[in-house]
C-alpha cells in the first residue's frame, strides 16, 4: 500500500514515537513521511522526509502563553484554514502519489488533505487519551480541557480510526479507538539498563524554561546532571550540555540514575523501560498535567511546579528514587507490537473499504 505519515513537530516525542513504527511499516508499504520543526530534524537523519510547517507553543517568563501562541501560530491557521501555499503544496504532492491511507501523529496538514482527497485516516499519537478517552481530570483541567479538545478536533478532524499510545491507559469513548502501550524502538531496546550517578534532564524548550537559577540549582545538587534541550553543548561544573543526538542521550538514559524533564508521554514510557525513576516539571498544559498525576498515581515518580524545583527538592526524591525505580520496573510495556498490528489490520480494512467504494462508483 501506498501510505503517508504526517509527524508534528513539537518536541522530539512524536518522531520518536513513528521512528518506532515506520521501520516496520517501510518493509512492507511505500512510505511518504511529512514533518516539520524538532520532528522534521529526527527523522531526516534515518529517512526521506518532505519539510511542512509545525504548531507550538509560544512562551514568556518560561511559561506558556496563550496569546503569544496564538499570535504565533496564526500564519499557519490561516494556511489551515484558507488553502494556503503550504497546505496546498502537501495536496498536491499527496495527488501525485496517489496515498491508500494517511497516519497522522497530531499532523494536521497531512490530515487536512487526505480529508480533501477523500483518502482514508488514521490519527495515532497520545493527546488522542484526552480526546477520544475518558479520563479523570480535576474540574478546572476539565474545563480548560474542552479548548484544547475542540481545537484538536478541528484540527484533526474525525479520522476513520484512532490510535492512542500512553504509558496508562484509559477507556476509550467509542469504537474505533485503541490504547497501545508506549513505542520502543530498536534503539531503546538495544540499550541495556545500568545504574549510574548521573541525573538525565530533558527540557522540550529548555532556551526558554530553564533560567539561571535553574542552571545554578542543578548544578548544586551534587552529582552530574547531563542536560538535553537547552540549546548548548559543553560543560559548566557539575553540569554537562548534550547535543541533540538520539544514541547519546539513549545511553545516557539507560545508565542514568533518574530523570528530570518536561512530563512528555514518550519519555516516560522509555524511562519506564529501563527501570528509570522520573521528577517531571509538567508544562502548563492539561495534557502534561494528567501525565504528571498518572506518574504519581502509578507510584513511579513525582511532579513538581517549575518554580519549585530546588537542589533541595531533587536530593529529596533521589532519597526515595529506588522505590519509584522498582515499580517502573514492574509497570513498564512495549506497544510496538501491538501497535504495528492495530496499523496493518486497519489499513487493510480501509483499503478494501476504498477499492469497494471506487468500485461502486464506477458506471457499469
Amino acid at each position: 500500500m501506498r501510505i503517508v505519515y504526517g509527524v508534528h513537530g513539537y518536541g522530539r516525542g512524536h518522531a520518536t514515537r513513528a521512528l518506532a513504527v515506520v521501520q516496520s511499516l517501510v518493509v512492507r508499504h511505500d512510505l511518504r513521511l511529512f514533518a516539520g520543526g524538532d520532528a522534521y530534524d529526527t527523522l531526516r537523519e534515518y529517512f526521506p522526509v518532505q519539510r511542512i510547517p509545525c504548531l507550538g507553543f509560544a512562551y514568556k517568563s518560561g511559561r506558556r502563553s496563550n496569546w503569544r501562541t496564538l499570535k504565533q501560530n496564526l500564519p499557519a491557521l490561516a494556511d489551515l484554514l484558507r488553502t494556503g501555499p503550504h497546505l496546498r503544496e502537501v495536496l498536491e504532492r499527496m495527488k501525485s502519489f496517489e496515498p491508500d491511507a494517511v497516519i497522522c501523529d497530531a499532523e494536521p496538514w497531512t490530515n487536512a488533505a487526505g480529508a480533501r482527497l477523500g483518502v482514508p485516516r488514521i490519527g495515532f499519537d497520545h493527546f488522542g487519551i484526552l480526546a477520544h478517552c475518558r479520563v479523570a481530570l480535576p474540574a478546572g483541567d476539565w474545563l480548560r480541557s474542552i479548548g484544547d479538545r475542540m481545537l484538536y478536533r478541528w484540527l484533526m478532524r474525525w479520522p476513520q480510526r484512532v490510535l492512542v499510545s500512553s504509558f496508562f491507559s484509559a477507556p476509550p469513548e467509542k469504537p474505533g479507538v485503541e490504547i497501545v502501550g508506549p513505542l520502543l524502538g530498536d534503539d531503546v531496546r538495544r540499550a541495556d539498563a545500568t545504574r549510574g550517578e548521573h541525573i538525565l534532564a530533558y527540557f522540550n524548550r529548555g532556551s526558554v524554561q530553564v533560567s539561571q537559577s535553574l542552571l545554578a540549582a542543578l548544578g548544586s545538587i551534587g552529582r552530574e546532571v547531563r542536560l538535553y534541550g537547552v540549546g548548548r553543548v559543553g560543560r559548566s561544573g557539575r553540569l554537562s550540555f548534550r547535543p541533540p543526538v538520539r544514541e547519546e542521550f539513549l545511553r545516557d538514559l539507560a545508565s542514568c540514575r533518574a530523570v528530570l524533564s518536561t512530563a512528555g508521554n514518550q519519555l516516560v514510557g522509555e524511562a519506564m523501560a529501563y527501570a528509570k525513576p522520573v521528577l517531571v516539571v509538567p508544562e502548563s498544559t492539561v495534557e502534561q498535567r494528567l501525565n504528571a498525576r498518572e506518574i504519581v498515581r502509578m507510584g513511579i515518580g513525582e511532579s513538581l511546579e517549575l518554580g519549585r524545583l530546588t537542589a533541595e527538592a531533587v536530593r529529596a526524591f533521589l532519597g526515595r528514587a529506588d522505590l519509584y525505580a522498582a515499580r517502573a520496573g514492574q509497570l513498564h510495556r512495549d506497544g510496538r507490537a501491538d501497535a504495528i498490528a492495530w496499523l496493518e489490520r486497519w489499513l487493510a480494512e480501509l483499503g478494501q473499504r476504498r477499492y469497494r467504494e471506487a468500485a461502486v462508483a464506477v458506471p457499469a
